[in-house]
C-alpha cells in the first residue's frame, strides 16, 4: 500500500537522496490510479516541508549542505519589504537546531522571486547569540499564491492589479489579450460574477444543478464591464517575479466593485484560497445518497427513538450534529447522551466527497454566509439531525455521579430522532422561567432542568482539576431587512451555551481515553504548555497591575551581543545586556486562580487577553500530549463531524474499533438490544480504560496528579505498545497538519473579514466620540477599543500633540516629557473617530482632549 513514509523512505535509499516521479513510478510498480496519488503525495510532502522538490520532476529528502547552513519554511513578507521564515524542524541539521530560535531575518534584497506565504529555502547568513538569524532566500519550493485577487487598473505602458493583501508587495503585469476571463479583451457574456452555478454552465458535458451557493442573492450576473478600472478580479499567476521583473497574469474572475455589497465575502474567500466550488463529482455522489435511511441499515444500531432527545443550537444555525438527553438513573446517577451525526456512514474513505472534505479541512463561517466543508445535501439535510426524522448517529452514554465524575460510558453506533430543534435562546427562557415557553415545551422542562444541574457539576468538575475559561465575549454584526449592517454586538454566553460546551468537552474526552487505551492510532486535540518567554512577558505587564500567576522567580539568562561589546568598548560604555528566561514550571490551575482574581475588576478584559495570548494554539496531533487549558490528560474533537474533518476521521477509526470488538466476539447481532451485553467502558484511577465496572476516571482536584507533573507521572508505568489502527500513523500525521493548517486559514479569514466589516460600519462616523479603553500600547502609539461597538483602532503617536511623548517599554507606557501625562493598559479614555485608512482598512482615532478648566487667580496679600 502506497503511503507517506514508504515515498520517504525509498528516496532516502536513493543516490543523493533524490528520485524523480518517473523513477519512483517504475520502482514502486504503480499503475493506474496509484500514479495520480503518488503525484499527490509528493505535492503535499513538499508543502510540509518533508520533501524538496528540486525540479518539475525530482524530489528529495531535506538534508543541510555541508558548506552552507540550509533551512526550509514559509515566507512571511511584510509590507515594508522584508519578510520572516519560520524553519521546519525537519530540514534544520542538529547544530542548526541548538543554535537557532524562532524566526529568520530576510532583508529586502535578499527576498529574490519568492511571494509571501511560499515555501522557501533559506540560506542562513548569521546567527545572534540570542538565536536570532539573517538569512537569504535560495528558491521558492512552493508556490502558496497561484491566484492573487486585486483591484485593475490602466497603466499607460501595461494594465496592472494592485494586490488587496499588503504583503504581496509587487503589482501583477496584466498582458494585453488578458484583461477579460478567457482570454478576450472583447466584453463577453462570460465576463461575470462567477459563483457554483455559472461554474458548471460552464463545463462540457450538463451537471447536475447544487443548492449550494457561496455568493448572496445581491450578487447578481454582470456581462457590462466595459471598463475595469477600480474592479477588484482575481488574477491567475502566469509568469513568476525575477529580481527584474514583475509577475505578470491572467484575469480569471471579475468579482466587482469593492464597495459592492457581499464582495468584501468573495474577496477575503479568494484571498484566502477557500476552496469554494464543489467539483461536480463531489455533488453527484452527494445527490446519489438517499435521504431515507434503510431498515437494513438500523439492525447493529441502538435505537434511541423514543427519547426525548433534543438539539439546541443558534438562531441561524443551519447543521445540527448534535443531539443531546439527561436522565436520573435508579441509583440516584445522572445518564448524559451525547449523539453525534454518523457522517463517516456516508462520506467514506477517498470518496470524492472525502477528498474534498479533506482539502477544506473546515466549515467557514462568516456574518451573512458560509463555505461549508460538505455540500448542502448532506450538512444540512442527510446528515443533519433534523426534528422528527430519523438519523444515523454514534453515541456516547455516560453515567456521571454527583460530583461530575464519570463512572462509565458506552461508545456505539445508534439512531436517533430528534424530539425538537432547539435554541439556546428558548432554553435559556425556559430555565429563566418564561411562562409561554415552558408551557410550549412543557413535556421537556423536567430534562432541560435535569441539564442545567448536570452541567453545573459538570463546570465544578473541570474547575477543581485547574481548566481555564476566559469567557470572552466576541463580536456579532446584526443586519436589517435589507441585509445591511445595523449593530455591532457583544454576543453573550447563557446557561444553554454552558450546558452544550460541558456536554461535548465530556463526550470529546471519553472518546480520546477509549481510544488510546486501545493504543489505538487517532487523532488529539493538543493544547501544549506555554513558552517561559510569553509567560514572563505577561508577568510583568500583569506586575504592572498588581496581579502575578504565582510562578515565582523566573529563571533568567543574560547575554549580550558581540557587535554590542565591541561597540560599547570603543565608547567606554557597558554593553547592552539581554535577558532570556528560561523553562518555568507552569499549570492551569495558576491561570485559573488569576481569572478568578479579576472577575469583574476593571483590568478583567485587558488581563484575560494577554494571558490568552501568552498560551500556545491548540492543534491537532497523531501524539498525545494532553490539553492545558482543559487541564484534560486525553482530548479530540469527535461532536462535530459536519464542519469538521479531524473529527470525520475520528469517527471511522471509532466505527471499525467498534465493529471489530463486535466481530471478535462473534457475528453481528441481527438486533441492538436497549442494552448492549458487553459491559460499559470505565476508567480506573490512573485514567487508563478497563473492561468493567471500575473505580471512577482519574479525579484532576488537589489530591489527583498536577497536570504539569502528568507526563512524568506516565512515564514511569509501563511502556505502552505501539499504536495500531484502520489508519497508519504516518497518513494521520499528515492530516494533523493538513487540518491544523485549514483551521488557521479559516481563522484568519473569518477574524479579517469581521474587522473589515467593522471598517465599512464605522465609515460614515468619523467625527463622532466614543468611550473607550486601552487594550495595547507599542512604540508607535496605542490601541483603543469602543467601549459599546467591540471596534478597536490605533492612536498613533505622532496625534498626541500637547505633549513630547516617548515609549517606556519596561513599565509598557506612553508617557508626556513635560506634563507626566501617562497612557496605559487598561485605562479608561474618551476618543473622536480621526480617520480610517481606505488601503490598509484601519481604523485610527484621536485623543478627545478635556477642557481645561480656568485657572482661579491667586488673592494678593
Amino acid at each position: 500500500m502506497l503511503s507517506d513514509s514508504t515515498i520517504i523512505k525509498h528516496i532516502s535509499r536513493q543516490p543523493k537522496r533524490s528520485a524523480g516521479y518517473k523513477q519512483l513510478v517504475r520502482e514502486l510498480g504503480l499503475h493506474g490510479d496509484e500514479r495520480g496519488e503518488l503525484e499527490s503525495r509528493l505535492e503535499k510532502l513538499v508543502s510540509a516541508g518533508q520533501l524538496v522538490q528540486l525540479n518539475s520532476d525530482r524530489y528529495a529528502v531535506p538534508q543541510p549542505a555541508a558548506d552552507r547552513n540550509l533551512a526550509a519554511g514559509r515566507l512571511t513578507m511584510h509590507r515594508d519589504g522584508f519578510g520572516f521564515v519560520i524553519p521546519n524542524a525537519s530540514s534544520l541539521s542538529p547544530t542548526m537546531k541548538s543554535r537557532l530560535v524562532g524566526e529568520i531575518f530576510i532583508p529586502p534584497h535578499a527576498i529574490g522571486n519568492a511571494m509571501h506565504g511560499d515555501q522557501v529555502l533559506v540560506d542562513v547568513i548569521a546567527t545572534r547569540p540570542d538565536g536570532r538569524a539573517e538569512g537569504r532566500i535560495v528558491r521558492s519550493v512552493v508556490r502558496q499564491h497561484p491566484t492573487v485577487v486585486g483591484i485593475f487598473h490602466y497603466g499607460s505602458r501595461n494594465n496592472y492589479v494592485q494586490p488587496i493583501d499588503s504583503k504581496i508587495t509587487q503589482e501583477i503585469v496584466i498582458p494585453a489579450g488578458m484583461e477579460l476571463p478567457g482570454g478576450n479583451s472583447s466584453v463577453s457574456s462570460e465576463t461575470t460574477v462567477v459563483n457554483s452555478e455559472t461554474r458548471q454552465q460552464r463545463t462540457s458535458r450538463p451537471q447536475r444543478q447544487s443548492v449550494h451557493r457561496v455568493l448572496g442573492e445581491e450578487a447578481t450576473c454582470r456581462a457590462d464591464w466595459n471598463d475595469l478600472e477600480g474592479v477588484v478580479v482575481d488574477v491567475e499567476i502566469t509568469d513568476w517575479p525575477t529580481p527584474t521583473q514583475n509577475p505578470c497574469g491572467r484575469v480569471i474572475e471579475v468579482l466587482g466593485r469593492e464597495d459592492d455589497f457581499g464582495v468584501d465575502v468573495e474577496i477575503t474567500i479568494r484571498k484566502f484560497h477557500l476552496p469554494h466550488h464543489f467539483p461536480p463529482a463531489t455533488l453527484e455522489e452527494a445527490q446519489d445518497i438517499p435521504a431515507i435511511v434503510p431498515a437494513a441499515g438500523l439492525r447493529h444500531r441502538r435505537d434511541f427513538r423514543a427519547l426525548p432527545i433534543v438539539t439546541i443550537d443558534g438562531e441561524t444555525a443551519r447543521d445540527f450534529d448534535d443531539a443531546i438527553t439527561v436522565s436520573h438513573l435508579a441509583n440516584g446517577n445522572f445518564e448524559l447522551q451525547v449523539h453525534i451525526a454518523d457522517v463517516a456512514q456516508y462520506v467514506t474513505t477517498d470518496s470524492a466527497l472525502d477528498r474534498e472534505a479533506r482539502l477544506r479541512g473546515t466549515s467557514v463561517y462568516f456574518p451573512d454566509r458560509a463555505v461549508p466543508m460538505l455540500p448542502l445535501e448532506l450538512s444540512t439535510d442527510i446528515c443533519s439531525l433534523r426534528p422528527q426524522l430519523d438519523r444515523l448517529v454514534l453515541s456516547c452514554v455516560m453515567e456521571i455521579d454527583h460530583q461530575g465524575e464519570i463512572v462509565g460510558y458506552e461508545l456505539s453506533e445508534g439512531v436517533i430522532r430528534s424530539a425538537e430543534r432547539m435554541t439556546y435562546t428558548d432554553v435559556n427562557a425556559v430555565l429563566e422561567g418564561d411562562a409561554v415557553l415552558r408551557e410550549r415545551y412543557a413535556p421537556l422542562v423536567p430534562t432541560f432542568e435535569l441539564m442545567r444541574d448536570l452541567a453545573m457539576i459538570l463546570n465544578k468538575k473541570r474547575q477543581r482539576r485547574g481548566s481555564i475559561d476566559f469567557d470572552l465575549p466576541e463580536p456579532v454584526i446584526e443586519f436589517d431587512e435589507f441585509g445591511l449592517m445595523k449593530s455591532i454586538t457583544r454576543s453573550e454566553r447563557n446557561i444553554a451555551h454552558r450546558l452544550i460546551e460541558e456536554f461535548m468537552l465530556s463526550a470529546n474526552e471519553c472518546v480520546a481515553q477509549y481510544l488510546e487505551s486501545k493504543h489505538i492510532a487517532s487523532l488529539y486535540r493538543i493544547h501544549e504548555k506555554p513558552d517561559a518567554k510569553r509567560v514572563y512577558d505577561f508577568e510583568v505587564i500583569a506586575a504592572t497591575f498588581g496581579y502575578s500567576l504565582g510562578v515565582g522567580a523566573l529563571p533568567i539568562q543574560r547575554v549580550r551581543f558581540k557587535s554590542d561589546r565591541r561597540a560599547a568598548r570603543g565608547a567606554g560604555k557597558q554593553a547592552r545586556t539581554i535577558e532570556i528566561p528560561k523553562d518555568v514550571h507552569i499549570t492551569p490551575r495558576m491561570y485559573q486562580k488569576l481569572t478568578e482574581k479579576i472577575a469583574g475588576k476593571p483590568e478583567e478584559r485587558i488581563l484575560s487577553y494577554l494571558m490568552l495570548r501568552s498560551l500556545k494554539q491548540a492543534r491537532y496531533s497523531e501524539e498525545n500530549v494532553g490539553h492545558f487549558a482543559l487541564a484534560a490528560p486525553s482530548y479530540t474533537h469527535f461532536t462535530s463531524p459536519i464542519r469538521r474533518y479531524p473529527d470525520l476521521i475520528v469517527h471511522r477509526i471509532l466505527k471499525e474499533v467498534l465493529r471489530e470488538r463486535e466481530r471478535s466476539a462473534g457475528v453481528l447481532p441481527a438486533h441492538m438490544p436497549e442494552k448492549p451485553d458487553h459491559a460499559l467502558e470505565t476508567a480506573d484511577s490512573s485514567g487508563r480504560i478497563a473492561q468493567a465496572f471500575s473505580p471512577p476516571l482519574g479525579r484532576w482536584d488537589a489530591g489527583a496528579t498536577p497536570w504539569s507533573k502528568r507526563r512524568d507521572h506516565a512515564a514511569q508505568r509501563e511502556p505502552l505498545a505501539a499504536p495500531h489502527g484502520p489508519i497508519s500513523v504516518d497518513e494521520l500525521h499528515n492530516i494533523a497538519e493538513e487540518s491544523s493548517y485549514s483551521e488557521r486559514r479559516a481563522d484568519e479569514a473569518e477574524r479579517e473579514l469581521m474587522e473589515w466589516k467593522k471598517v465599512k460600519f464605522m465609515q460614515d462616523r468619523v467625527g463622532e466620540d466614543f468611550d473607550g479603553l486601552i487594550t495595547s500600547v507599542t512604540k508607535f502609539g496605542f490601541f483603543v477599543e469602543l467601549t459599546d461597538l467591540f471596534v478597536e483602532g490605533l492612536v498613533p503617536l505622532n496625534t498626541l500633540t500637547d505633549d513630547y511623548y516617548t515609549y517606556h517599554e519596561n513599565t509598557r507606557q506612553i508617557i508626556g516629557q513635560r506634563s507626566r501625562k501617562t497612557y496605559g493598559l487598561g485605562q479608561k479614555i474618551r476618543v473622536i473617530l480621526d480617520r480610517i485608512d481606505p488601503v490598509e482598512k484601519k481604523i485610527q482615532f484621536a485623543v478627545l482632549e478635556e477642557k481645561l478648566l480656568p485657572k482661579r487667580k491667586r488673592k494678593k496679600r
